[in-house]
């Protein structure tokens, strides 16, 4: 009598809440009345299988009729609910996890233990995005020393999946971000498995920018691939490039990167633990982190970059990672294409060896393909990037990253979007800045990077001398809504491209 009491019928409802649990209930719901919910209390739901947590909005209308429950589409999911399946409604039990958080809160350090409680609690899904923030801005401004990172990052690698390749060396490299275009991965890929050592790649989607690796590589192959498809793939190849989020390696990663990006936030305690954790857990060995490091850049300081690499090198080495951090230029963007298409546009000119192939790109891939190379200790010291420049310039690297793109299940073309705007320089002089996150703004208003072909070609390089009515972009888009978009943007902001 008592389950019957708490149990309602699940209505379909359509609404999308991205990794929140949500689950809907009538105001005058009888259980409602009976537990005393109220709109936001965290509430237990059940299918008698296995159950969520999930946050209560409360419906005033008649979206759902009395005795039915609706929920989002990440709880439908999670429970594998059908239409009048019988759910279970219940209060949730204390999580014993969120005293850590207010400890941490107040400033308090917390032990391996408590990291693991937290994640634990994470992974299942029983923090809201209330609490995923709280957890979030406590650690934030410069508030975990470095064993604290550590035992963060062993908890995150501890959480998921952990690939094992049977090998000594395993390569990757990061970036940590913040430089439209950047988009070196794929090129250092082909140069490092054309040469023989394994990187296999698991990259993530755009968080902030305009593309990820793994949206710019899908304009060209499939990179949703199962572990299994994977391991053929490296296994065959020597390297992949895919998508990381089916893999579930690190899941509590890809949970609070989301509430990250929602708050702007970028901890550096939880940014290390996100990337390195993420590559312990994908088998890797030796890893290449690259910090670009300028005023709109991600990292705005030489002062922050050191830090970084410092805490980066020593927790790497807690998680038995063989680290170098490298400091690169990060005042402008990289290569032309910002957006998906437009960047793999860029990856295929410098792999191609092509006249007209950004050089600033083909650079800085060599430098980390260099740099990987010699840290693997398969190349001696000062080698590295001369080495990759011959694997490159003697097109092994392109016929390399043809058959990875081949084992993935295609090889596919790149395409130009239909609606284009020219920018021009509106007074002759001398470009003194750009700013990198105006102009990567101003390609995800065009629609980058769902609208796989928008974003921005970039004409104008800084320090460079122009005349008036000179282009300096072209704005790409799918449809005009979306062009005009980021024409209102444009048109409200002045200092994108700054000439003096």
């Amino acid at each position: 009598m008592e389950e019957k009491s708490n149990t309602l019928k699940y209505k379909h409802l359509g609404i999308y809440t991205q990794n929140e649990n949500v689950v809907y209930m009538r105001k005058d719901c009888h259980v409602c009345i009976s537990e005393g919910f109220e709109a936001l209390t965290r509430i237990r739901v059940s299918n008698f299988k296995t159950s969520i947590v999930a946050s209560l909005n409360v419906i005033t209308s008649e979206v759902l009729l009395p005795g039915e429950i609706g929920l989002s589409q990440a709880s439908a999911k999670k429970l594998g609910v059908s239409v009048n399946d019988t759910l279970r409604v219940s209060h949730l039990e204390p999580l014993d996890s969120l005293s850590y958080v207010r400890a941490k809160i107040y400033n308090q350090r917390l032990d391996y233990n408590a990291y693991e409680a937290i994640i634990t609690d994470i992974i299942e899904g029983d923090y809201s995005n209330i609490h995923l923030s709280a957890f979030i801005t406590a650690c934030a401004g410069d508030r975990m020393d470095t064993d604290e990172i550590s035992d963060l990052t062993k908890t995150m690698i501890a959480s998921g999946k952990r690939l094992n390749w049977n090998k000594e060396i395993v390569v990757d490299k990061h970036c940590i971000g913040g430089l439209p275009g950047n988009r070196t991965t794929p090129i250092v890929v082909a140069i490092v498995a054309a040469h023989g050592l394994t990187m296999p790649k698991t990259s993530s989607r755009a968080i902030t920018s305009p593309a990820g690796t793994a949206d710019t590589m899908e304009v060209l192959t499939n990179v949703t691939l199962s572990a299994g498809e994977i391991k053929e793939v490296v296994e065959k190849e020597g390297g992949c490039l895919v998508w990381g989020g089916t893999t579930q390696l690190s899941p509590a990663d890809d949970i609070l990167i989301k509430v990250e990006k929602a708050l702007d936030i970028d901890s550096e305690g939880q940014l290390i633990a996100s990337v390195l954790s993420k590559k312990a857990a994908a088998g890797s060995t030796h890893v290449v982190i690259d910090i670009p490091v300028g005023e709109t850049a991600k990292v705005r300081s030489t002062e922050m970059a050191e830090k970084l690499k410092e805490h980066m090198e020593t927790v790497g080495k807690a998680v038995g990672l063989h680290v170098k951090v490298v400091l690169t230029e990060g005042t402008q963007p990289v290569g032309r294409g910002i957006g998906p298409n437009l960047e793999a546009i860029d990856v295929l000119g410098v792999l191609k060896n092509e006249k007209n192939a950004p050089q600033d790109l083909k650079e800085r891939a060599l430098m980390l393909a260099g740099t990987l190379l010699e840290l693997s200790g398969k190349v001696e010291e000062q080698k590295g990037q001369e080495i990759a420049k011959h694997v490159l310039e003697s097109g092994q690297a392109y016929k390399k990253f043809e058959a990875i793109c081949t084992a993935q299940g295609r090889f596919s073309k790149t395409f130009v979007a239909p609606y284009q705007f020219e920018m021009h320089a509106p007074k002759c002089g001398t470009i003194r800045k750009i700013n990198n996150r105006k102009i990567a703004k101003l390609a995800k208003l065009s629609g980058a990077p769902q609208s796989s072909t928008a974003g921005i070609l970039m004409n104008a390089r800084l320090g460079e001398e122009i005349e008036k009515g000179q282009l300096l972009y072209t704005l790409h888009a799918e449809s005009n809504g979306e062009l005009n978009y980021a024409l209102e943007y444009y048109e409200n902001h002045d200092d994108i491209i700054v000439i003096d």
